[in-house]
Parts: C-alpha cells; sequence; structure tokens
C-alpha cells in the first residue's frame, strides 16, 4: 500500500467538509455547528482513504 496524491473530486469534497465545519464553528449554523466534529472527521477520512485508494 503506497500513498499517493488524492484526485481533485476527493480533495475539493474534503475541503469543503472541512470549510463548512469551520464556518459552523464560527457562526451558529444548526447542523454544521451541531455535528463539526464528524464533518470534520468525514473530511480527513475521505482524503485518507483517497490517498491510500489508486484512482
Amino acid at each position: 500500500m503506497t500513498p499517493h496524491a488524492p484526485s481533485v473530486p476527493v480533495f475539493i469534497v474534503s475541503l469543503v467538509l472541512a470549510a463548512l465545519a469551520l464556518l459552523g464553528h464560527i457562526v451558529l449554523i444548526p447542523f454544521f455547528t451541531l455535528y463539526g466534529f464528524w464533518f470534520v472527521f468525514l473530511a480527513y477520512a475521505i482524503l485518507a482513504i483517497g490517498c491510500v485508494i489508486k484512482t
């Protein structure tokens, strides 16, 4: 299992999820503020899987 750079769509999805979690931490957005930790966890998991799985 050799790591490589994730594809652009995987990186964009991960970036959007992390940005929504950060925005939910700064501004009160009901769903994103409540589940901010899980959005960051999901963004990291998607990015990590994108680095391991060959596309």
